[in-house]
């Protein structure tokens, strides 16, 4: 990189910081700008990083040659500290380029999918470093073993999260990747399923030597020069796929892998889950067709902690569990709640959500209130705008009026609290769901079921 100063605008999305972490690690002068202040942005400030939360263009670093603007695609193009950059002449480019170009060179495992990409990247990195083989990594999440979002390392292997927001993971030119999902999402921008797919097949064609799908993915030999390995939770005619689970009293499954190679007996996943089972698979998957010794893998997977936010276990006692996910999309719903159901059969669970996007919130409403019907009590909360503007007769209650569990409740975001407060002797497992501000209510109410 000719680059001696990065400026970040947008600095606290995950995806960002990431980037913004492995340009100070790799001794540049790193600053940037944030709309809010966060757990991400305070400790990217402990870091060495400078932050503001005020748009103000003059925060921009002096010296336009040697200064390397990156923005997000959430910020819009009007937005003044892009529009002076632009002006000014300093080098502009987007995150997902930036990531295209740190790879580029370098040897790329990447993870792909609407779903399971960050557990699965997240894993991937932690059996490359724990086994001894080292990686650098770019996240979409925080890894529980490592608390960043972020690994460098001196080797040439990148392990990266491929973001289809955007059309992002089109920057990317792995060796080997996964695609772990090809659902409808993010058709504000992509417009139907069939967009959505394409995108993921001209993802697929840039994987230079092995392609692992999820089995029965809309993907074929024709779309890739890869080699093509599929995988599944228990499906035997998937190449690699779990067979012989156990499942222990406190959520954690043990099961054996059948692959190509033979059978990998007796893994414990060290998150709770059979969407963690798969997640896992899908991992064992990259891992095994890099070259990882099969024994390092399956002690790797058994201590692996998980990201923060995906399946996240804060409270475990007999009789009161408190779970966080970041589920967004009605599939990750049904799987989270799912794992949940099967972890814990015979309990009350709780959700509480909060949706994400008017046009998420439109394109699948009865998706959603089917997944969250799957739950016993429903805690509705306020749609999440993010980057959006309201839609004329979209609000939480499209979900809502549809849902068919035996409780359920709309609540304003300041309500939650005194109602859990008042209804906590009735809560069992409880979980908290979605991808907006709803993560500001984890550690009060981790603090309100530890009194």
């Amino acid at each position: 990189m000719v680059y001696s100063k990065a400026y970040f605008i947008g600095i606290g999305g995950i995806g960002m910081s990431a980037l913004a972490r492995f340009c100070k690690a790799k001794g540049l002068d790193v600053s940037g700008y944030d709309r809010t202040r966060s757990e991400l942005t305070a400790a990217l400030e402990v870091e060495g990083i400078r932050v503001h939360y005020e748009c103000r263009p003059e925060e921009l670093p002096q010296g336009v040659e040697e200064t390397l603007v990156v923005y997000t695609p959430a910020v819009s193009e009007d937005f003044p500290e892009l529009v002076q950059a632009r002006a000014k002449g300093y080098r502009v480019i987007k995150r997902s380029k930036m990531l295209g170009e740190v790879t580029r060179g370098e040897t790329c495992l990447a993870v792909a999918g609407t779903h399971g990409k960050t557990t699965t990247s997240t894993l991937i990195a932690h059996m490359l470093t724990e086994s001894g083989i080292g990686c650098s990594a770019f996240l979409g999440g925080i890894s529980k073993n490592y608390r960043t979002n972020m690994l460098v390392s001196g080797t040439p292997l990148v392990v990266a999260e491929a973001d289809e927001f955007d059309r992002s993971f089109l920057q990317l030119h792995p060796a080997i990747a996964a695609i772990t999902s090809m659902d409808a999402d993010h058709l504000d921008i992509y417009g139907s399923l069939e967009s959505v797919q394409e995108a993921f097949r001209e993802f697929a064609s840039q994987v230079s030597e092995t392609l692992i799908l999820k089995y029965s993915l809309p993907i074929d030999q024709s779309c890739t020069p890869a080699k093509i390995f599929t995988y599944h939770y228990d499906d035997e005619r998937a190449d690699f796929h779990g067979s012989n689970f156990r499942l222990d009293s406190e959520g954690h499954y043990t099961y054996d892998l059948v692959y190509p190679a033979g059978v990998l007996t007796d893994i414990k996943v060290g998150t709770i889950g059979w969407v963690n089972v798969e997640n896992s698979i899908a991992a064992l998957a990259v891992c095994l067709c890099y070259g990882m010794d099969a024994q390092k893998a399956r002690h790797a997977i058994a201590s692996f902690e998980g990201a923060v936010r995906r399946l996240d276990v804060h409270v475990n006692r007999p009789g009161l569990c408190y779970i966080d996910d970041y589920a967004h999309h009605p599939k990750e719903l049904q799987s989270a709640i799912s794992s949940v159901r099967q972890v814990f059969p015979g309990r009350k669970i709780t959700g509480i959500f909060q949706p994400h996007l008017y046009t998420r919130t439109r394109d699948f409403a009865p998706e959603f209130a089917s997944a969250l019907s799957a739950l016993d009590s429903l805690i509705l909360l306020d749609i999440y705008p993010a980057r959006e503007e309201p839609i004329e007769g979209v609000d939480s209650s499209i979900i809502f009026n549809s849902v068919t569990c035996g409780e359920k409740v709309l609540l304003h975001k300041e309500e939650l609290l005194p109602y859990l407060e008042a209804s906590k002797e009735s809560l069992d497992v409880l979980m908290t769901l979605g991808a907006g501000d709803i993560d500001r209510f984890i550690n009060p109410i981790r603090e309100m079921l530890e009194k």
